[in-house]
């Protein structure tokens, strides 16, 4: 069945990861970017987890593992080498109605993690279901070779823009015009070329062209 993939809010929200390991630490580095308010969960946390979570709002707790820590929670990761252990969390967030991520195991998954790449708040995210993060993780190799850093600092010119462009043009389809050409691959060499100032010259001329033919 198809996946609906969607971009999540996950600040301040709960969010239990189960193992101290090497795998568990690339989750909850993520997740701490993003915001969330992670609890670890494991009988031994790895030092580089420790020092992952010094300084911030995570939670470490040497334990064994608990239904009773999932209560709460938005989403879950199993990162443990225990199978059965990784079965019964899964078993335990379907009762809790949690979203479950059991790690390297598809059919245990409500929510697989995608490849990121990321430039400022540019974010392109590529997924395989779960069938092979082997080919993410390459296609975003690829995929990072073609949106440089330019492409984030692009995307932040354009936020600004945007809000001008709401609040001065008045005709929603003279405002769909005007930010498809802005958004497009000329406008971009323009600003690749010529930098923040005359790239911003550049889009007041295309908007003022724009409101003199519609008079």
């Amino acid at each position: 069945m198809a996946k609906y993939p969607i971009f999540l809010e996950l600040g301040s929200r709960r969010v239990v990861v189960i193992g101290g390991g090497a795998v568990a630490v690339r989750k909850v580095q993520t997740l701490l970017n993003a915001g969330a308010r992670v609890i670890v969960v494991a009988e031994r946390i790895d030092e580089m987890m420790e020092a992952l979570c010094q300084g911030t709002d995570a939670e470490l707790i040497k334990s064994k593992y608990s239904k009773n820590y999932l209560a709460g929670a938005l989403l879950a990761i199993a990162a443990t080498n225990n199978q059965q252990l990784n079965k019964q969390i899964y078993k335990d967030c379907q009762e809790l109605e949690v979203l479950c991520n059991v790690v390297d195991v598809p059919e245990l998954c409500d929510f697989f993690v995608p490849a990121v790449v990321k430039r400022g708040n540019l974010q392109i995210a590529i997924g395989t279901e779960g069938q092979c993060p082997a080919y993410a993780g390459h296609t975003r190799k690829k995929l990072e070779t073609i949106f440089t850093e330019q492409h984030g600092e692009f995307l932040a010119e354009l936020e600004k823009l945007r809000k001008q462009i709401i609040e001065n043009v008045t005709d929603p389809a003279d405002r769909k015009t005007v930010l498809g050409q802005l958004a497009d691959d000329e406008s971009f060499e323009y600003f690749v070329d010529n930098g923040s100032a005359h790239w911003h010259a550049y889009a007041d001329e295309l908007i003022d062209n724009l409101q003199s033919a519609r008079k």
